[in-house]
This record gives structure tokens, C-alpha cells and sequence, in this order.
């Protein structure tokens, strides 16, 4: 398929008014349509993975799955516990809980053995995934009991409050980072554009193909069930690539309306834009999108819907700055012609000669001095700067993998500040193990009596909690038995990790492993994220090999060169390796949790590592095909490759180093947050994207270029003509046309 947008752009310019409508018409249908059919949330069955999954599915099949859970914790407000009032407390609350319909089950109350507590569970109805949405009646009522009861401290934990507080605190931190990124980056733009108007469009832009691609996010979660994280990366890509590729194509337009000196009209200004920076948005775009959709190779329901947020957010963004911005940069463009034209007018009346415009040099001294190594001795410049990003990647070497449980949130969700005082009055409730196993229904009291002696076993380890006879339930069909083992330590600690490996791997062998023809197998909050963090390890080489191949093939073909494939792929590798490493080095200790505000994990939360591999690629792909098609038109038009390398980098640092600064700003605001997973994954990408535009596109990129010289450019296929296909229709004289790029299709 070829695309061309050279043809868009030209109907756009000469139909703007229908373009703009037809742009905010799309933008409305997508997200009406998207409202209109509304999300298809994912399930508890969409995220099981491993061994963990199987006995989960093994569970629900017979009817024994984990059902939402609360825990009401009473306590004195001062003094010791009274436990007359305490009982009445409890009672108020079991009476009010089980008017619920939410509620399926209130147990009798348990006292902690320090006797300072009485604990008070309640079991919800409904999946263990839609505890969340339906935990605030019961919120509620446990209010009312603490309203009841003043001399008590009557307060509510459990998953679903968790989710619940971790979903509101989300919300907020995303209104956070926008009213701390927008601001910045509207400043960011009128330094580049000194208009506010022109800093406008970008924003505008931006923010309308984030609305649309909510919409179009709707409709696709029919498809791949959203988990919820996606309206996350819509946010933070829809923002920081709307505005970039805007960004290119608006400063090419101001180059070519500076070199027509008022010669060319506005549309004729369009087109030539549409034909060099046009192009180059369209590869970026493909390149990004090539390179997120390896993230649908590790089968997991929240990669999916981080790569289809990304993908469609990139889509659109991409169809918006080919279709209405041509349109609204010729109406700015007649706007500004009748504004000179005003001005002329009145500087005639007065008898004051004409005005002349000098052109700016394309780049300060700060970007002199930055490329000015790589020119005058690009062979140092190139082994000091790799050594500097080894250096910097050097940490990645030990990162450690974490799934980041309940046990990692931030304490300022009320919800988190109560579970540390329930399990530190009941630390059995910190980890529990289920053990399913399954066989014919006429071998339950076999089974039964293999997990009792396993529940003996268990509990005489240390890593295991005394908690009594183990209980073993049976489903109804006499096919399914559960037995659960409690734990006294933290999710994520050594100790929890190596009760899951001795049950595994130790007790269930000698007791319920020795019985023929029964499939048994361990879940839990433990088993769930070990067999999470291996499943990705499993799936990082077949992604990472696939990025790695899509990326050297996109590359190879937009430019016609094996040799920048290759060196694409190697600076993209190195730009992430760094960033990896500075990401282990700030998150993985603890010396920085006071610049940051975060708890160390001693770990890197587990999906980070594959989703930003991916993501970093994908961005080091845009200023790699913006800084390398400027390269190419200069060659194309009669430069040397030295001259061209030169000329390219000089022309494209100022506004790739502009583009950095905004996406540094968006991903920089999520360091603010809460959670720590988006902490790390703001620091990462905000380090990677200043690492790549600063030292690989202006100091290792140029100085490999001219030491390769005419070798980087041996073309997979003989050039086709020099053309862009613009057909400038000049408003005077005819002005030179802007340089060709590599042709795209």
C-alpha cells in the first residue's frame, strides 16, 4: 500500500473548512460511538497465567474460586479493648452487612491473640474482579458502625476497598501529571513558536486524538478486554507524540514559507511541508506502532491493552497531522498574509520603508557546542559517548523482578494504612496458598485425606502459619477439593517465595503428588506473581527478537540502506540499555526514595522492563527517522555524505531537542505519582528520551555517520526519482521546492 501524503495534505489546504469539520466530526463519532458501546472490563479468567491459572480455572470449574473479601477491624479508640463493647460493635455491623445484597456471608467474630482487636469478615458476592465496583455500600455501612460506636475505631480493609483506593488514587495522580505537563509544555511551545496561537494547535491536536482514541478504545476492549490501564498510555502517548509530530510538520512549514520569502501561498507552503516532514511523520508513525504491536507476543491481557492503546493513540495522531493540521495551517496562513498586508499598508500611509525579515540560524550556540565534537573528532566523540551510556546501562545487569502486589502500595490510601494494622494483629492473613486439586468424584476422601496430611506438613515449617486442623472443602461434585495454608509474611518477601517453592516442589510431591490420575496444582497472591514474572521471562526473547527484526526491516526499507538498519538497532539497543540501567540504579536501591518520594521495592515492578524495551524502541524510532530523512534529502540533493550528515543534524536539532523537552516534561510528570510502578515507568522514559535526543542523535549518531562516510548509504535498490510528487501553485514567483525524502510506501 503507498501512502501518500502529499495528496491529503493538498486536498486538506484546498478544502479546509471540510477538513477541520471533518476532523472534530470524526473525533465525536469515535468517542460517541465508544460511550455508546461502552468498555468490556477483563475478567478474573483474563489475566490467569501458569500453574497459578490452572488451578484457579480448576477452582471456578468447581465452583470453589476466591470470592472478594473485606475485613472490618475493631479496635479501642484509647485504653484497651473493651470486649462487651467490641461484641455489641460487632454485632451492629454483622446485622447491617448481611442486609447487603453485595454481601454473601458474614462470619463470626475473630479476636487477635493480643486481644487489642476483634475482626469481623465479610464475603461478597460476584467475581473476585468486581469487588471493587461494588465494595462502597459496605464502605458505608462500616461507616455507620464507627459513627454508631464513637468510642471504637470501627475501619475497613480487604482487596476490594484496596483496588478501589489504588483506582481513585490513579485518577487523581492523572489529573495530577496533566495539570503539571500541559502547563509546561505550552511553555516548551511558545519558546519554539513565540505565538500562542501556533503553541495552541499542537495541544489542540493532541488533546482531540486522545479523545478519539478513548472512543476507538471502547470499541477495541470488544475485541481484547481492557484491564484498565489503558486510558493510562492513551493519556501519556496521546499527548507527548500528538505534540511532536505537530511540532515536525509546523516548524517545516515555517522553513519553507522562511525560504519562500512570501513568494508561495499558504497551500503551496503545505504541500511542500506535506512532502519532507509529512513523510517522515508517517514512517515514525509506522515505526512506533511496528514496534508496540510486539507487545501482543507476550499473551498477557495488560500488554495488550497497553499496546492497543499506543497503537491506536499513534494511528490517529498520525491522521491528524496529515489531514486537518495542512487545513489549519492554511487558514493561519491567510490569517498572517492579511496581518503583513495591514501592516505594509500602514507603513506605506506613513511613508516608512519596508520591513525586512533577516533568517534566524537554524541552531544556537548551545547546539553548536553539543554538535561541535562529533564534527571535529568524531572517532573520540564515538567511543566516549558509548562508553558513557555502558557506563550508565551497567546497573540493568542486576535488576531483579517484582510482581507488585497489594503489600507495594502507597500507605496514604486509607485502605492500606488499615491492612498494616489488620495483618500486624493477624499476620496469617498476609499470604495465603490455595492447593486445588482435582480427580474423580470418587476418590474425594483419598484427596481429602492427601491434603490434610499436607496441611500437617506444612504447617510444622516455619514459613507457615499455625493456624489449627487444616480444612479441606470439597466442591459439590466431589471432583474438586481447596485447601488453603496461611503464611506470616509479606507477598513479595524471601520467605513467602520460599514456602511457595517448598509446597510445591517439597510437600505436595510426597503427599497428593503420589496419587495417580489427580491434577493438582497451587495459586495465591505469592503464586500468582512468580508465575506472572516468569510467563514475561519466557515471553522477553520472542518479543525482543521480533522488535529487533521489525525494527531493522522498517529502517532498512524507509531508507533504502542495510547499514542504517543495523545502526538504528544498535543505538536503539544502547539508548535502552541506558535508560534500563538508570532506572535499576534510582528504583532498585534506596538512596534516592527522599528525592522521589517512593518505597523501594528492592525490585523493578515486573511488567516494566518488556512494556519500556518495547515503548523506548518505538520512540528512539522517531528521532531516528526525523534526524536520518534530513540526512538522506541532503544527500539526495548533490551533498556529500559528510556535508549531509552536517547539515542534517543542524537542521533537525533544534526541533528534535523541542520535541525531547516536551515528551521529557509529559513522562517527567509521572515521577509525581503514587504509585511506584508509575514512578518507574515516568523516570525510565523521561531519562531515555533526553539520553537519546541529547547524546545518540547529536553526538554517537553523527560521529558513526561520518566515520562510515558514502558506506552508511549503499541502497537496498536503485533511488527512484527525485520527485516528491508537490505541484505548488505560487502566489508570485515561483520558490525553490523543499527537499524530497525517502520515498514511503
Amino acid at each position: 500500500m503507498r501512502i501518500r501524503p502529499v495528496r491529503m495534505a493538498r486536498w486538506s489546504a484546498r478544502h479546509p473548512w471540510r477538513a477541520i469539520v471533518g476532523w472534530f466530526v470524526f473525533v465525536l463519532l469515535c468517542l460517541g460511538a465508544g460511550i455508546v458501546a461502552g468498555s468490556n472490563p477483563a475478567t478474573t479468567e483474563d489475566f490467569w497465567v501458569g500453574e497459578a491459572g490452572h488451578a484457579e480455572s480448576m477452582a471456578t470449574d468447581g465452583g470453589l474460586q476466591r470470592r472478594p473479601t473485606e475485613h472490618i477491624l475493631i479496635r479501642a479508640g484509647s485504653g484497651p479493648l473493651d470486649p462487651e463493647r467490641a461484641a455489641a460493635a460487632a454485632r451492629d455491623l454483622t446485622a447491617r452487612m448481611e442486609a447487603l445484597p453485595e454481601v454473601a456471608d458474614v462470619a463470626p467474630p475473630v479476636r487477635s491473640k493480643d486481644g487489642t482487636a476483634l475482626r469481623v469478615t465479610v464475603v461478597m458476592n460476584g467475581a473476585e474482579l468486581d469487588g471493587r465496583k461494588n465494595v462502597v455500600p459496605l464502605l458505608d455501612r462500616t461507616a455507620q458502625v464507627a459513627a454508631a460506636h464513637p468510642d471504637l475505631v470501627v475501619e475497613e480493609t480487604g482487596s476490594p476497598a484496596i483496588s478501589k483506593g489504588v483506582n481513585d488514587q490513579r485518577g487523581e495522580d492523572l489529573a495530577l501529571s496533566e495539570r503539571l505537563s500541559l502547563p509546561v509544555t505550552l511553555v516548551i511551545l511558545l519558546v519554539v513558536f513565540g505565538s500562542v496561537v501556533m503553541a495552541g494547535v499542537p495541544l489542540l491536536l493532541a488533546l482531540s486524538s486522545i479523545a478519539a482514541t478513548m472512543g476507538l478504545a471502547m470499541l477495541a476492549s470488544h475485541l481484547m478486554p481492557d484491564p484498565g490501564v489503558g486510558t493510562n498510555m492513551i493519556l501519556l502517548m496521546g499527548l507527548a507524540v500528538g505534540v511532536d509530530y505537530t511540532l515536525f510538520y509546523l516548524k517545516r512549514e515555517r522553513e519553507e514559507r522562511a525560504r519562500a520569502a512570501g513568494r508561495l501561498s499558504p497551500e503551496a507552503l503545505v504541500e511542500l511541508a506535506a512532502a519532507t516532514a509529512g513523510r517522515a511523520v508517517v514512517v515514525s508513525g509506522l515505526a512506533v506502532i511496528v514496534c508496540t504491536a510486539t507487545l501482543y507476543l507476550a499473551t498477557d491481557v495488560i500488554f495488550s491493552s497497553l499496546a492497543t492503546g499506543t497503537v491506536l493513540v499513534v494511528a490517529v495522531a498520525v491522521l491528524s497531522s496529515l489531514t486537518v493540521l495542512p487545513a489549519l495551517l492554511v487558514k493561519l496562513g491567510h490569517r498572517d498574509e492579511r496581518r503583513a498586508a495591514k501592516k505594509a499598508a500602514r507603513r506605506a500611509k506613513r511613508g516608512a520603508p519596508a520591513r525586512t525579515t533577516t533568517a534566524k540560524p537554524e541552531n544556537g550556540r548551545i547546539f553548536g557546542a553539543l554538535m561541535r565534537p562529533a564534527q571535529r573528532h568524531p572517532a573520540i566523540t564515538l567511543c566516549v559517548s558509548v562508553l558513557v551510556m555502558l557506563a550508565v546501562a551497567a546497573p540493568a545487569v542486576g535488576l531483579k523482578l517484582i510482581d507488585p502486589g497489594k503489600d507495594t502500595f502507597s500507605r496514604s490510601i486509607p485502605a492500606m494504612r488499615v491492612y498494616d494494622r489488620l495483618t500486624a494483629a493477624y499476620p496469617e492473613l498476609l499470604v495465603k496458598h490455595e492447593v486445588v486439586s482435582r480427580a474423580t468424584p470418587g476418590r474425594a476422601p483419598e484427596v481429602r485425606q492427601a491434603l490434610t496430611e499436607l496441611g500437617r506438613r506444612a504447617q510444622a515449617d516455619p514459613l507457615f502459619a499455625r493456624t489449627g486442623q487444616p480444612v479441606v472443602r470439597t466442591s459439590a461434585d466431589g471432583r474438586t477439593s481447596v485447601l488453603e495454608l496461611a503464611v506470616p509474611h509479606p507477598a513479595p518477601s524471601d520467605e513467602a517465595i520460599a514456602s511457595l517453592d517448598h509446597l510445591r516442589h517439597r510437600y505436595i510431591p510426597a503427599t497428593v503428588g503420589e496419587l495417580t490420575s489427580v491434577d493438582t496444582a497451587v495459586s495465591g497472591d505469592v503464586a500468582r506473581g512468580q508465575d506472572y514474572v516468569h510467563h514475561e521471562r519466557d515471553k522477553l526473547p520472542l518479543v525482543i527478537g521480533f522488535l529487533l527484526l521489525l525494527t531493522f526491516v522498517t529502517t532498512a526499507v524507509a531508507f533504502r540502506s542495510v547499514v542504517v538498519g543495523l545502526l538504528g538497532v544498535v543505538l536503539n539497543l544502547l539508548s535502552a540499555a541506558a535508560a534500563m540501567g538508570a532506572l535499576v540504579l534510582v528504583f532498585q536501591g534506596t538512596w534516592a526514595e527522599g528525592l522521589l518520594d517512593f518505597d523501594s521495592l528492592g525490585a523493578i515492578a515486573s511488567r516494566v522492563p518488556l512494556f519500556l524495551f518495547v515503548l523506548l524502541f518505538g520512540l528512539s524510532m522517531d528521532y531516528q527517522v526525523f534526524v536520518v530523512s534530513r540526512i538522506k534529502e541532503a544527500m539526495e540533493h548533490g551533498m556529500t555524505a559528510r556535508e549531509a550528515v552536517l547539515d542534517g543534524i543542524a537542521r533537525s536539532a533544534k526541533v528534535v531537542t523541542s520535541a525531547a523537552l516536551v515528551m521529557v516534561t509529559i513522562f517527567a510528570a509521572f515521577v509525581f505519582l503514587h504509585l511506584t510502578e508509575m514512578k518507574q515507568m515516568g523516570f525510565c522514559l523521561a531519562v531515555a528520551v533526553l539520553l537519546d535526543a541529547v547524546v545518540i542523535r547529536m553526538m554517537v549518531l553523527p560521529s558513526a555517520l561520518l566515520l562510515l562516510g558514502e558506506r552508511a548509504w549503499r541502497p537496498l535498490r536503485p533511488t527512484r526519482g527525485k520527485d516528491t510528487g508537490v505541484r505548488p501553485a505560487p502566489a508570485g514567483s515561483a520558490a525553490p521546492a523543499g527537499p524530497s525524502v525517502p520515498h514511503v510506501g
